[in-house]
């Protein structure tokens, strides 16, 4: 997998034909969703269709599968006959509350271990907004953090947009205090509503936030293009590179902006972005 992943595309995992369609996508993961996306009388089918699906390596892109609820009888099973599957990337979490959660499935779950199969956990309450810091920092086994913006919404009883601003920021921070890669973008619910999208998007990086999950393969190159460096930005990074390289130290840049290794740390990463590298 890219080193910097900005499309996660969900498909449902009672329906193969729509995950295979979503594996050459160009999504830059595959997200198989056990959980909402599957209604409870498909919970069996979808679990034995994707155990099928990850019973062999070498998919063209990396698949991750959101189990359901962990304290769910499904959740149980699922992770049971998925943990350690060699298709399977990564496990993603719902509805995580706690530091504990993950400790426990960590050290119950041998394919869980360090090293093996990463975690991610997804925070869809105030109580996991709460404990994210707690949560990103629980074990060496999660991988990251992010946010489940539905759930959210209607646990705090929020309507407008800006109402998740303080919960999102929240997120981001706590991932980077932990050491782990900025958070992506929830999901953008209306399909049709590219220029919605893009927006959001916009705001998402002035937030922190790096990439976004995808319900519709229409919505990657709109994701892409909003979270990639502009001819701008990349124009910026390279002069500092190069006034980097020239003169060691904090020093002013002909055009009076201020750089110090913290601005050059910035530009290298935005130049690897660039790259995908």
């Amino acid at each position: 997998m890219t080193p910097y992943p900005l499309t996660w595309l969900y498909a449902p995992g009672d329906r193969p034909h729509v995950v295979a369609k979503a594996l050459s996508s160009g999504a830059d993961v595959v997200i198989v969703d056990l959980e909402d996306a599957v209604a409870p009388d498909r919970k069996d089918y979808a679990r034995a269709a994707t155990a099928d699906l990850l019973s062999e390596p070498g998919h063209p892109v990396p698949v991750q599968v959101r189990v359901n609820a962990l304290d769910t009888p499904a959740g149980v099973r699922d992770l049971t006959a998925l943990a350690a599957l060699p298709g399977l990337s990564a496990l993603r979490l719902p509805k995580v509350i706690s530091a504990e959660q993950i400790i426990h499935l960590a050290q119950t779950t041998p394919p869980c271990a360090p090293g093996t199969t990463p975690l991610h956990a997804l925070l869809e309450s105030a109580l996991g907004i709460e404990r994210a810091h707690a949560i990103a920092s629980a074990h060496p086994s999660l991988h990251g953090i992010s946010l489940g913006e539905a759930d959210l919404r209607a646990d705090l009883g929020v309507r407008g947009d800006a109402g998740l601003d303080w919960a999102r920021s929240r997120v981001v921070v706590a991932a980077r205090a932990a050491g782990l890669p900025p958070p992506s973008q929830s999901i953008h619910p209306d399909i049709r509503d590219l220029e919605g999208l893009a927006a959001s998007c916009a705001h998402g990086r002035t937030l922190g936030f790096l990439g976004r999950a995808a319900i519709h393969p229409r919505q990657l190159a709109v994701i892409e293009r909003a979270y990639l460096p502009t001819e701008q930005e990349l124009q910026q990074a390279e002069t500092i590179i190069k006034a980097a390289a020239t003169e060691q130290g904090a020093q002013a840049l002909p055009d009076g902006s201020f750089i110090d290794a913290a601005v050059v740390a910035a530009a290298q990463r935005t130049l690897s972005l660039a790259r995908r590298t």
